[in-house]
């Protein structure tokens, strides 16, 4: 088992602070699909109860990698975006019906227009993060998924 995933004791010594967060300038970025959870949204004034999807992308950079969170809202109104992402990581084609496959978006890879975001915490901590402002229509030639990277020759 990897070390990052045993448990500590109360008494251990901490050695890993973890890193800093890398915000990235505004671009297009490629991202692999690091996290995903399910839950529920409960509704509010202009959307019903329905499934959430919440997604980490990894953005591998030359600052080391960076993280943006993205949350699906599995509702009509929003299908477009559910779609785009589906889309950019190349199971959807535009213009298609096409069921969505949540057993393969961990690992997924895909690409993203990320844009910084600064907000305010309850605390008045000003904080920045990457947003995903839209994704990015997947072109096979632009990146491998993971197992066509492990199966390409070197030659």
């Amino acid at each position: 088992m990897p070390i990052e995933n045993t448990a500590m004791n109360w008494d251990d010594v901490l050695e890993n602070d973890g890193q800093e967060l890398v915000i990235l300038p505004e671009g297009d970025y490629t991202f692999t699909v690091t996290g995903f959870e399910r839950s529920t949204f409960p509704g509010g004034p202009k959307l019903p109860p329905c499934p959430k999807a919440s997604l980490t992308l990894t953005i591998d950079n030359d600052q080391g990698p960076a993280l943006a969170r993205v949350t699906l809202l599995l509702c009509r109104q929003l299908e477009w975006k559910t779609s785009g992402f589906f889309i950019s990581i190349g199971q959807k084609k535009r213009g298609e019906k096409s069921r969505m496959d949540w057993t393969r978006v961990m690992g997924a890879r895909g690409k993203a227009h990320i844009r910084p975001r600064e907000y305010t915490t309850k605390d008045g901590e000003i904080r920045h993060v990457n947003d995903v402002v839209r994704f990015i229509d997947y072109d096979p030639t632009d990146h491998l998924t993971p197992v066509e990277e492990d199966m390409e020759t070197p030659w």
